[in-house]
């Protein structure tokens, strides 16, 4: 049985393409990774005005950890910057900052980073951004396991429920629309068990080009389609 569309709830974002954006451009790698960010800004700011709840941005993968240092220096940096000083812009928007990946490999500094801003924007009710950063599908499921087993609540005990809530950031729903850049047609492990009925779009556009009126052109196709969900 066909189900008729609503507009998407979450909204998932693989940011793919600013290293070539770059390059492209003869400028350097951060530059793109800079450059994404702006954007990553706006198409936000665009996407909780249309009236989604929930904006998941693939930042930095747990596989990223084997880039350049330099690189990976940069974007630890970049993740600071967003939890200590835009935090604040976010905040005064009424937008929720979570952070949606694992906590292992990181500084104390920026672990006190996440704490701050997610404490800071607890209640803030308009939308939600969550910055999915030293993430990984399979390691979020590994990790929701290890949880459970943590808690010993038994084989009989272990339901659907209990998975979902044991997973980074529970709260967060299932994905709706998952768009990915850069004209890649793979969802590299993001969001593996909450995009499972996702509608997926993709784009030949780098990321940083990656405008409002395309990120339109995609909630406009979604809008066109028809959900079965299994059924």
């Amino acid at each position: 049985m066909k189900q008729p569309i609503i507009a998407p709830k979450h909204v998932g974002l693989i940011l793919d393409g600013n290293r070539r954006w770059a390059r492209q451009r003869g400028l350097p790698t951060l530059e793109g990774h800079s450059r994404g960010y702006d954007n990553l800004k706006v198409i936000t700011k665009h996407a909780i005005n249309s009236g989604i709840s929930y904006v998941s941005a693939y930042i930095f993968s747990t596989e990223n950890w084997q880039r350049a240092p330099k690189e990976v220096k940069y974007l630890m940096e970049l993740a600071h910057r967003i939890l200590t000083k835009d935090v604040i812009e976010l905040d005064q928007e009424n937008i929720r900052v979570v952070w949606l990946g694992s906590r292992d490999r990181l500084s104390r500094k920026l672990l006190a980073a996440i704490r701050k801003a997610e404490e800071k924007t607890k209640d803030n009710t308009r939308g939600t951004l969550a910055l999915c950063f030293n993430y990984g599908g399979q390691q979020e499921i590994l990790d929701a396991v290890k949880k459970i087993v943590h808690h010993d609540i038994g084989l009989k005990n272990i339901t659907t429920e209990v998975l979902e809530n044991a997973l980074y950031v529970p709260e967060v729903p299932s994905v709706d629309l998952l768009i990915r850049t850069s004209g890649e047609k793979r969802v590299s492990g993001f969001m593996l068990y909450r995009a499972a009925y996702a509608e997926l779009y993709f784009s030949d556009k780098y990321w940083p080009d990656f405008g409002v009126l395309d990120f339109d052109n995609a909630l406009a196709e979604y809008a066109e389609r028809e959900r079965r969900l299994g059924k």
